[in-house]
């Protein structure tokens, strides 16, 4: 898969990236290691098969930091897909909160945006051991920060926009199952019932698309 668009991110800053949003995708324990690696496979051979890689494995905030940087506009882009990641199957995790805390530290991003997804665990981490909560938002008002913050995001990359369209469902309100090569990752509920970020769940899929099909001339019907 080749493309003609030139990339404001260095090979080095995509592998970075793509790692830090599998520790996202991993973050919450629901891929046992055959999953894992299936969609490490996927991501090495389709997603960026110029990179040269020993293996795909998780990568630490430090490390993070290291290659995006601290307070850069790129770091802050791998932080609205990171989230975008976490809330995909429509639940935000304890998990996932203490991966993309840690991540907004070592990138040196605040953290107020993620107190709104926060909410969603509070009660139920309470009173029982931290599962994953499906959204529980109480008013709509809370999360037009993040909403607005989202929302930002530019798809500036033909490997991170595949990637999107991977791990994005490409339909709703019907639960489904998410299967690659014959293998089910993840089973998708109904995600515009319960997840009030499906709006921008859905834009940002159209966008990366978008950007696959009109900037990099690529044919997108696999995604679709």
């Amino acid at each position: 898969m080749t493309t003609v668009v030139q990339s404001p991110y260095s090979s080095e800053q995509i592998a970075a990236w793509l790692r830090g949003l599998l520790t996202i995708a991993w973050a919450d324990g629901n891929f046992d290691e055959q999953e894992q690696q299936l969609i490490a496979n996927i991501t090495k051979d389709e997603l960026a098969p110029c990179l040269e890689w020993d293996s795909l494995e998780v990568i630490t905030p430090e490390e993070l930091a290291t290659v995006l940087g601290k307070n850069t506009p790129t770091a802050e882009n791998f932080l609205r897909t990171a989230v975008m990641v976490a809330i995909a199957d429509g639940t935000y995790s304890p998990s996932e909160d203490q991966v993309l805390h840690q991540f907004c530290q070592a990138l040196g991003e605040p953290e107020d945006i993620l107190s709104a997804l926060r909410h969603t665990i509070e009660d139920k981490a309470q009173a029982t051991p931290p599962i994953a909560a499906p959204f529980t938002a109480p008013t709509p008002d809370a999360l037009t920060p993040l909403r607005d913050w989202l929302d930002g995001l530019d798809v500036q990359d033909p490997r991170v926009a595949r990637f999107l369209c991977k791990m994005i469902p490409s339909q709703c309100p019907f639960e489904r199952d998410v299967t690659i090569f014959g293998h089910k990752i993840v089973h998708i509920p109904p995600l515009c019932k319960i997840n009030p970020l499906y709006e921008q769940l859905v834009g940002l899929r159209f966008r990366a698309l978008s950007y696959l099909a009109d900037e990099c001339k690529e044919d997108v019907s696999e995604y679709i």
